[in-house]
């Protein structure tokens, strides 16, 4: 187990790094047609078996709070990006889906923004620190997540 101090520092690191690489993505964010925090949901729903997932599970994957997040699914059901229809496993839920619009705006989108992440993260680190930085990411994410 590391010690509190070292922990920290860590943390501390993994944040600004975190915050200066953010910055420089929505500063360099290529289109005005969707907000960075939309193409995030476009994102995480284009990762998904159908494009598809509920909306609870989005929540998870996102940075923003539950209430936000169903504003946001409203507004880019209602611009034709996405569906939402009650979950047939359980009628409490929600499953939010990407349309084929969504889909392509998604992919339109994603060409671009890609080619910034790679030179704001690809450009300071080599391949094999990318891989190690991955590594370590979905571990630190896979411990948080078990408590």
């Amino acid at each position: 187990m590391a010690t509190k101090a070292s922990a920290v520092t860590a943390w501390e690191a993994l944040f600004r790094a975190q915050v200066a690489v953010m910055r420089r993505l929505s500063a360099e964010f290529p289109t005005n047609e969707i907000s960075l925090v939309e193409y995030d949901v476009l994102f995480n729903l284009a990762r998904h078996a159908e494009r598809a997932m509920r909306i609870r599970d989005l929540v998870d994957d996102l940075l923003i709070t539950q209430p936000s997040v169903s504003r946001l699914v409203d507004r880019l059901a209602a611009r034709g990006l996405i569906t939402k229809s009650p979950d047939p496993r359980d009628a409490r839920g929600v499953v939010v889906a990407l349309t084929d619009d969504g889909y392509d705006l998604f992919r339109r989108v994603a060409v671009e923004h890609s080619a910034s992440i790679s030179t704001a993260v690809g450009s300071a680190l080599t391949e094999p620190e990318l891989a190690h930085l991955t590594a370590l990411c979905d571990k630190l994410r896979a411990g948080v997540k078990r408590r």
